[in-house]
C-alpha cells in the first residue's frame, strides 16, 4: 500500500484552480529590443533598420518575439501559480506585431491542475492595450516549493 501524501505537501502554497487567472502588463521599449539583443544575439533588422522594417509586411520596426513572450515568465513566476514556478512546455503562435511604445499584457488561465504532482496546464494570451491579440498559447507548468522571499 502507497503512503498517502497530502495536497498540502505537494502544493505548499495551496493548490490552484481551474479557472483562476491572472494578468500583467508593462510598456515595450527601444531599450527592450537592445537588451534583447545583448542577451540573445538577435541583430535582425526588422527591430533595427526603419526602411527595411518599413518596406517588410509589419510596416515598421517590430520586436523580437522573446520580448513579447518574456511577459509570460513574470506572470507564471510571480502571479500565477506563483513564485518556484517554470515552464515545463510551452506552444504559442504569434498573431500580429508588437511594436516600441505597446503596451503588452500577458494573460493566463489555469485549465488543468494535477493534485498528485505540482503541476498545471494554463491557456496563456498577449494581448495589446487596445486588445489586439498577439501571441495565443498553452503552457505546462511546475512549482516547486521555495522560501518565502522578503517584500521588495
Amino acid at each position: 500500500m502507497e503512503p498517502t501524501i497530502a495536497t498540502s505537501d505537494i502544493w505548499p502554497n495551496g493548490i490552484p484552480r481551474v479557472g483562476q487567472t491572472a494578468r500583467r502588463s508593462r510598456q515595450v521599449t527601444v531599450r527592450d529590443i537592445e537588451l534583447f539583443t545583448e542577451i540573445s544575439g538577435d541583430r535582425n533588422p526588422l527591430h533595427y533598420d526603419e526602411a527595411i522594417a518599413k518596406a517588410s509586411r509589419f510596416g515598421g520596426i517590430v520586436v523580437q518575439g522573446g520580448i513579447t513572450s518574456a511577459i509570460l515568465n513574470a506572470v507564471v513566476a510571480e502571479d500565477l501559480p506563483g513564485p518556484g514556478t517554470v515552464f515545463l512546455h510551452v506552444s504559442w503562435s504569434f498573431k500580429a506585431p508588437v511594436r516600441p511604445g505597446d503596451t503588452i499584457a500577458g494573460e493566463v488561465a489555469i485549465t488543468r491542475v494535477r493534485r498528485d504532482k505540482p503541476i498545471t496546464e494554463l491557456a496563456i494570451r498577449v494581448v495589446l492595450a487596445d486588445g489586439t491579440v498577439v501571441l495565443t498559447g498553452n503552457a505546462v507548468c511546475y512549482t516547486m516549493p521555495v522560501a518565502k522571499q522578503a517584500p521588495r
